[in-house]
């Protein structure tokens, strides 16, 4: 047997391993890391006969790698090597070497922190950069360093910024190692035949092209999902096809192990293969006999938004390291060739970002609670979750009852995580159990963890989905096979875990003897999703969010939903598949999430506190109807803020209120002692002077009732009052003995208006705020018409009063005109009662 490349560098890791706790190996495609270091750790004295976890992201590789190393042992899988993937395990009391995807991971370290057992993990492929592979990275480097010195880390790939994972690793030394890849011939698609046709019809054509120019081999083509390689293998099939030595087999997570097997198996002799695959097969994964690679370039990840608290595939470009990983699955046994669908001059991104970034982070907030670490801040990370995200999914488990309102774990919760689903599935599963649908909940758990069977169906009730898993009609044989199987191994779990739940005790007690629906069902995993319909025909969701059906169909009528797939594209989601729920079995099953809100609010459009009792749940509005004797306090304080947003003309200032309020300012100015009764203070302190005088009142119409004059007074203290009057007095009397109002609307110019024969013998301007400040005169005709404004009164009779005379006595001749007005009598009539001589 040929020696693979990485026992070339075997020497180096093992004493990298032996002189520290961590390291990481860079290996190219074929090199054999992933068969051959697990093997040669077994005898390393640090292991002391402990065994070894190796983290394989998918499931078909975990199996494919461990039934590869038992061959090499002339064993079969669960000997000395062995794997545990979800709802499959193969090991036993003499295995030391566990192959495990992700998820399996987490749930050893949740079980057992200090993995007592074990004296390595090794985490294979990480560039991939999954969600569970970070976090399983993080909670093995706290084990190691609170629980386990000795434990040994090895983080290995074929593409991985080794530089920053060394660092996370505490500077651990990089071994690299060069494939054992024959040279592959790359060719690109034409730029000229690049079209927007769909592109599954670009890589049917592709593969007709390389089958025809290349007679040797069998072939791997990359295309981004399920539907696009049915639809790649149906034009394949169309038309005059292939020929009968072509096989076509489609590869991708969701099929059967055995389908799995027989696609990654070799060819017969005399027959070709094509394999039609998902990203899958990128790397861990040898497909044999592949010498043609076609690659769509394209991937289809999960995106999770923040702003809707939603996920949905989204197809993207795949990264340049991706892009290496597809070409290299042709070089693997022989020379080979790899088409690409896109041109030699577009540019690729370095790497894929990493799962972290746009995942749904429920997962992971539930199983960081679980390991007890109060936020992902806890744990060293390669990329930290982004906390806007992070923070929604803590919300979701809140509403879910895994965490309760202080963001503990609950009973409820660790049992949820026990699981190993979703949490929204974990969730429905317990509550169904509680209600005795533990059947009914895992076929419909099982629906919602796989893609539509119902291909090709446009409703969106799923209840069309189980009636087909349950009868086998519509749908493919292998997909209800599938769907069952996993329907069972829910409720094995369920079994496996059972338990005293108290977080959930309530849902029996509420839904207790009644038929459970489907739309009950989907409402206790998607408790953000239950939708009311609006009068438009839309809906909204309880999470607060807009929905519609994309068409009208029965489903339409129901006046309640529960959407369990959304797509968030626009600016209210498309529901896809949904269920319908009674008002009637919501109020019984979920009651424990039903609240009875009493609210008192302003109505803007009828001026008016409002006094509502509405039973809600989340966003949605159940019933609502007036009650009668709110809060006086609390209406008081609604009118309060009204009154703040409107400002000074929402109260029923009289004249003489707003003179006081602006006598009060102009004494302020003059007098720091003085409270301040500008329009910004008195609205900023209206629980001192005016919430004591609102209780009773609910509206602005009764509000123009209250008589402000009073409640503005009571602002002043009795000598504050006398002061005033003193200083800036309402009236002033002038010389005829008329008392004359003064305007202090501007304090910086009150203003005093009075006929000029009033003023006769009157020598200076008065003065207020203690003779700092002259007032204003507005000397009137006796039609009471300005004729002059002066603040310099002396000045007036000395330069312009002979002037204003003749103009007067002219226009009012009947009227008296002295010409020394210092001396002469003032009066309010036409002329003064004595005659003067």
């Amino acid at each position: 047997m040929h020696q693979l490349p990485v026992e070339l560098v075997l020497p180096d890791l093992l004493q990298a391993m032996r002189q520290g706790r961590n390291a990481v190996l860079v290996a190219e495609p074929g090199a054999g890391k992933t068969t051959k270091v697990p093997l040669a750790l077994l005898e390393e004295p640090w292991l002391q006969s402990k065994a070894i976890i190796m983290l394989e992201p998918r499931r078909l590789a975990a199996r494919s790698a461990a039934a590869y190393m038992s061959r090499l042992l002339g064993e079969q899988a669960g000997g000395t090597v062995g794997y545990r993937v979800r709802m499959d395990t193969k090991v036993g009391p003499n295995t030391r070497i566990e192959v495990v995807t992700e998820g399996v991971l987490t749930r050893m370290l949740q079980e057992d922190p200090a993995l007592e057992r074990y004296g390595a993990v090794l985490f294979d492929e990480f560039h991939e950069r999954h969600l569970h592979g970070d976090l399983g990275l993080a909670l093995t480097l706290q084990s190691q360093q609170l629980f386990r010195e000795d434990l040994r880390l090895l983080v290995m790939s074929a593409t991985l910024d080794a530089g920053r994972v060394s660092e996370l690793l505490g500077n651990a030394p990089v071994v690299q190692s060069k494939g054992r890849v024959f040279p592959v011939e790359t060719i690109y698609a034409n730029a000229a035949a690049r079209t927007n046709e769909p592109i599954e019809t670009a890589a049917a054509k592709m593969i007709r092209r390389a089958l025809i120019e290349q007679p040797d081999g069998d072939m791997l083509v990359f295309l981004p999902g399920v539907r696009e390689i049915r639809r790649t293998a149906a034009m394949l099939r169309e038309g005059a096809g292939l020929g009968p030595s072509v096989l076509i087999n489609e590869l991708h997570g969701t099929m059967p192990l055995a389908a799995q097997q027989e696609a990654i198996a070799p060819c017969e002799p005399g027959r070709r293969k094509v394999v039609l695959s998902t990203a899958i097969a990128e790397s861990s994964l040898t497909v044999e006999g592949v010498r043609i690679v076609v690659d769509s370039g394209l991937m289809r990840v999960p995106r999770f938004s923040p702003r809707t608290g939603m996920s949905r595939l989204e197809t993207i470009p795949v990264s340049q390291a991706s892009a290496d990983q597809r070409r290299g699955r042709a070089g693997r046994t022989a020379e080979g060739v790899c088409y690409r669908l896109w041109t030699e001059h577009e540019r690729l991104k370095p790497f894929t970002a990493p799962e972290i970034q746009d995942a749904d982070l429920a997962p992971l907030a539930l199983e960081l609670a679980v390991w007890g670490a109060a936020g992902p801040q806890e744990l060293a990370w390669l990329d930290e979750p982004p906390q806007a995200a992070y923070q929604q999914a803590l919300q979701l488990l809140r509403l879910l009852h895994a965490l309760d309102a202080d963001g503990k774990l609950t009973p409820h919760g660790r049992r949820m995580a026990s699981l190993g689903v979703h949490p929204r599935l974990a969730h429905m599963l317990l509550a169904a159990e509680l209600l005795g649908a533990a059947d009914e909940a895992s076929e419909l758990a099982a629906l919602l963890s796989d893609r539509d069977p119902l291909v090709g169906e446009r409703s969106a009730d799923i209840e069309l989905r189980l009636q087909a898993l349950r009868t086998g009609r519509g749908i493919e044989r292998g997909a209800a096979d599938r769907l069952q199987q996993l329907a069972r191994q829910l409720r094995g779990m369920l079994r496996e875990t059972a338990q005293p739940d108290s977080g959930a005790a309530s849902i029996r007690a509420a839904a207790s003897g009644a038929a459970v629906s489907t739309g009950l069902l989907l409402a206790y995993a998607y408790p953000d999703r239950v939708a009311q319909k609006r009068p438009d025909g839309s809906y909204l969701l309880s999470g607060g969010r807009g929905a519609a059906l994309p068409y009208a169909q029965p489903i339409s009528r129901a006046a309640y939903l529960v959407a369990a797939e959304l797509d968030d594209a626009g600016t209210e989601s498309t529901i896809r598949l949904a269920a319908e729920l009674s008002e009637e079995e919501w109020a019984r099953g979920l009651a424990d999430d039903i609240v009875v809100e009493e609210t008192i609010e302003w109505d803007k459009a009828a001026q008016a506190v409002r006094a509502r009792k509405r039973t809600k749940f989340g966003a949605l509005v159940l019933k609502e109807q007036p009650f009668a004797e709110p809060d006086p306090e609390r209406v008081a304080e609604v009118l309060m803020a009204a009154i703040r947003e409107s400002g000074h003309s929402a109260l029923p200032f009289s004249k003489p209120a707003k003179q006081l309020l602006d006598r009060m300012r102009l004494m302020a100015q003059y007098n720091a002692s003085w409270p301040d009764a500008n329009e910004a203070a008195l609205l900023a302190s209206l629980e001192q002077w005016l919430l004591p005088h609102l209780y009773g009142i609910r509206s602005l119409a009764a509000l123009q009732k209250l008589s402000m004059m009073p409640i503005i007074e009571e602002l002043l203290t009795w000598q504050q009052r006398r002061e005033l009057d003193e200083q800036v007095p309402t009236h002033i009397t002038v010389p005829s003995g008329s008392r004359v109002p003064v305007d202090y609307s501007d304090p910086d110019n009150p203003v005093l208006s009075a006929r000029l024969q009033e003023l006769f013998g009157w020598k200076e301007t008065p003065r207020i705020a203690g003779g700092k400040l002259p007032v204003t005169l507005h000397l009137l005709s006796p039609s009471q018409r300005p004729v002059q404004v002066t603040r310099d009164l002396a000045s007036f009779w000395r330069d312009a009063y002979f002037e204003v005379k003749k103009d007067l006595k002219g226009r009012y001749p009947k009227h008296y005109w002295p010409d020394d007005p210092l001396i002469a009598e003032p009066t309010n009539r036409v002329r003064p009662r004595k005659p003067q001589p």
